[in-house]
């Protein structure tokens, strides 16, 4: 099936994409999230083990965790990333009760078989969702009301998220910034964050009852993986490399940005999985944003290229960064700053270790450098970002919720990005090199590892002609 780029010109000259070129492959007939999510990703007794740590720290009372809303435009379901973790249900307007004192879960939803095919959710799920998922109690939406109710009438403490639920591709903490400014404390708006309206619907009519914040002790539960969150975590870690390293091989000068960033997502949706964000794709003038999507350049001659991207497989999502030139070779000032980057992430890699705090890594860090000569104060070292390595963490959510425990030491089973990046303005140049890792007991783990990441192995692998190549040698692209 010949597969075409469509570029139509519109106002200001700005050119509209097919980016689906290269994704829609005779072949490539993929079922959207939903289904792919209709059966749930870990063991019930994962999930209970989970509700069981929140019961332990809410024996006074019970937390009502909301699930997500239907989507409109044909859009795939996704749910909020709290109620998959205590549930693994992907059912729109779904909500759990965790109840601490009766340390029992009570799932609420109301869906009809049809309904569920529709979306390709389970039949086992809404015939039997009791045995389905492992949860007590389940109940049809129109009795939480009453639930509450009950909960409210013998005294116990109300807990509930404060902050924004996440979606596809969002951070709780990032949302409830820009929701603020947009929206709360917009004069021409004020409405109240659906959470935050929540637990103001529960003070009014329960002005008996003391509302709690849950977040904080969710996140903290979310910020430490289980081997069975880390075992996906290296499926979608691998996808990641493989989907890196097809993208790299398809680089030619005279390739568009967007056809690098098709490359990607659609070796990530050939998987089976979606992307975890936008692919971020700089280059030329672009290296000054970091998060630069726009995907509108030609690749020419003596570009190098800045490459920001994940997949996202069963919920949980890597972050991976790569540099490299767009004609495949390094130049002397490309090979500079690539190798002193991916020299300073290869110290951080050596030293991660449970008990250390991520400062007394990169104090670490320094001193080996210094005692190995390189000079720190030279142009490349001495940019700010070159020298902290440790970024965010990961998981649910590609910058992952922290809890008020995650800010210590590093401890076994948190996952996190180890990120060097820095950008030289004047030079149209940049450069990142970016893998997910996860604390182990003796060190850590690379989750994203298979990316080729030396010069000769990116040289060598370019050499190689990528999926557009083999496209067009066929006179199908």
């Amino acid at each position: 099936m010949p597969l075409l780029f469509n570029r139509v010109h519109g106002k200001g000259g700005h050119m509209r994409r097919n980016r689906a070129a290269i994704i829609v492959i005779a072949f490539l007939i993929l079922a959207s999230r939903s289904a792919l999510g209709a059966d749930l990703t870990f063991m019930k007794s994962e999930y209970a083990a989970r509700r069981a740590k929140l019961m332990d720290q809410i024996p006074d009372g019970a937390a009502v965790i909301l699930g997500a809303q239907p989507v409109t435009g044909f859009n795939p379901f996704v749910q909020n990333n709290d109620l998959m973790y205590f549930s693994g249900v992907e059912i729109p307007n779904a909500v759990l009760v965790v109840d601490g004192r009766n340390r029992t879960g009570t799932l609420f939803f109301t869906m009809s078989e049809s309904a569920a095919r529709n979306e390709g959710i389970s039949q086992e799920l809404v015939k039997n969702p009791r045995e389905a998922t492992g949860i007590e109690n389940v109940l049809p939406i129109e009795q939480l009301s009453s639930h509450l109710s009950r909960l409210a009438s013998r005294g116990s403490v109300l807990y509930t998220s404060f902050k924004p639920e996440e979606l596809a591709r969002e951070c709780s903490n990032e949302k409830f910034g820009t929701l603020f400014q947009s929206m709360m404390t917009n004069v021409w708006d004020g409405r109240l964050t659906r959470e935050l309206q929540f637990v103001q619907n529960l003070k009014t009519r329960f002005p008996q009852v003391e509302v709690k914040d849950c977040s904080p002790m969710i996140w903290d539960l979310r910020s430490l993986k289980s081997p069975a969150e880390i075992e996906v975590l290296r499926r979608a870690g691998a996808l990641g490399a493989q989907a890196a390293t097809e993208l790299m091989k398809a680089c030619r000068v005279g390739v568009f940005e967007y056809e690098l960033s098709a490359i990607f997502e659609y070796f990530c949706r050939k998987a089976g999985a979606d992307i975890a964000y936008n692919v971020i794709i700089s280059s030329a003038e672009n290296h000054p944003y970091l998060h630069y999507y726009k995907h509108d350049r030609k690749l020419a001659d003596g570009d190098f290229l800045v490459v920001d991207a994940g997949p996202d497989v069963d919920y949980y999502d890597v972050d991976i960064s790569l540099s490299f030139p767009a004609n495949g070779r390094f130049s002397p000032r490309q090979r500079e700053i690539y190798q002193a980057a991916l020299t300073v992430q290869k110290e951080f890699l050596a030293r991660y270790r449970p008990g250390l705090t991520a400062a007394e890594v990169q104090a670490q860090v320094r001193e080996s450098l210094l005692r190995k000569g390189f000079d720190l104060d030279r142009d490349i070292f001495k940019i700010r970002t070159m020298q902290n390595g440790t970024s965010h963490d990961v998981g649910l959510a590609v910058h992952d919720v922290v809890g008020p425990s995650g800010r210590g030491p590093f401890r076994v089973g948190q996952v996190f990005a180890c990120d060097i990046y820095a950008v030289f303005p004047g030079e149209d140049l940049g450069v990142r090199i970016e893998d997910t890792v996860v604390i182990t007991e003796t060190g850590c783990e690379v989750l994203t590892k298979g990316i080729p990441r030396e010069i000769p192995e990116i040289e060598t692998l370019m050499k190689q002609p990528g999926l557009i190549q083999i496209l067009k040698e066929k006179s199908l692209y």
